[in-house]
């Protein structure tokens, strides 16, 4: 019945998100949940395009949407902004440079009343930045198992489980009164973070198939490497400040691209290790080309086979060198 359902407050931290607002948005406001039982807080990060201007002019007739601010511009500040101004019993956590299914906030609602979970997200289909061909490469590296490990929200499941964490979690209010805030340290991972110490508090995460949202990714390869790289520096640089931030999935690109450094500095020592460099390479290479092939035969299309390779590498390698790059700034002063 309707009266009996929950009051659910979103939480969208952004910045700079011109390109996508409008979207997200939209979908939100498009939602089947009922509107006198929903509020939508955006809190921007002092964004320097036109986002704000597009939130007061798009949406200055609905009363649901309203906007924050957040003064020190990064996310979890404006999440704990959000979760501090937050009237529902029920906190969705979304990103922007997404857009949601239809039922997103009706389904999440459903699973967490029916499920003794505190924390219920769905999978997230990753769609290309912009209509090249690059972009499209990119989106595909990120859904498929050699790019994105076991990640299951990235590439999908076939019935609910639980998890270590999901995309655009949605949470009973009072986790945060239990479990405390997002982590201010965390400047990207912060999902990650709170959602490894709510498992260690007893907290259960369940990943819900047919919860659905969509999520752009980057459209250049530059930007892609750049993201890895950002995201790889905070796997490891949570470490300085006692944080475990990352699964044993996260540590595979810096123990692959750790292992080739080593081997090849050993085999000026000893030729057994250059052999060993040869076998990891040789070993990485193959596969590299084994899951690019299937994707290009599945897709139909040939390209993918001479560019999905470089973009796996671009994926690992990123992550990798980030996480060494977090390991250095851990070990300075």
């Amino acid at each position: 019945m309707e009266n009996e359902k929950p009051f659910v407050s979103v939480i969208i931290p952004c910045r700079n998100e011109e390109k996508y607002i409008e979207k997200c948005l939209s979908s939100l406001l498009e939602q089947d949940y009922p509107k006198e039982k929903l509020e939508i807080l955006v809190v921007d990060g002092i964004s320097e395009d036109k986002t704000r201007e597009i939130i007061k002019d798009k949406f200055k007739n609905q009363s649901v949407v309203k906007l924050l601010e957040n003064p020190q511009k990064f996310t979890p500040f404006g999440l704990n902004i959000g979760i501090g101004e937050a009237r529902g019993e029920v906190i969705v956590r979304m990103d922007a440079h997404a857009k949601y299914a239809q039922n997103y906030i009706s389904k999440c609602i459903e699973y967490l009343r029916k499920n003794e979970v505190d924390n219920v997200g769905g999978v997230m289909r990753t769609l290309p930045g912009n209509d090249t061909l690059v972009a499209k490469a990119i989106a595909l590296t990120l859904s498929h198992p050699f790019g994105a490990g076991n990640s299951y929200f990235r590439i999908g499941s076939t019935e609910p489980q639980l998890v270590d964490t999901v995309f655009g979690g949605c949470y009973w209010k009072k986790v945060f009164d239990e479990v405390g805030l997002y982590n201010e340290k965390m400047i990207r991972s912060q999902d990650m973070e709170f959602n490894l110490r709510l498992k260690e508090a007893g907290g259960k995460i369940l990943l819900v198939p047919e919860i659905v949202s969509c999520y752009y990714s980057q459209p250049t390869l530059l930007g892609f490497l750049k993201h890895n790289i950002l995201d790889g520096i905070w796997v490891t640089y949570p470490l300085k400040f006692g944080i475990q931030a990352f699964s044993w999935r996260h540590l595979t690109p810096l123990f692959f691209l750790g292992s080739l450094a080593m081997f090849f500095l050993l085999s000026f020592v000893s030729r057994f290790f250059f052999s060993l460099f040869l076998l990891v390479t040789i070993l990485y290479i193959s596969l590299d080309i084994f899951f690019s092939l299937k994707i290009s035969k599945r897709k139909k299309d040939s390209r993918y086979l001479f560019l999905l390779p470089f973009v796996f590498l671009v994926r690992h390698v990123g992550y990798g060198l980030g996480s060494i790059i977090g390991l250095i700034k851990l070990l300075k002063r």
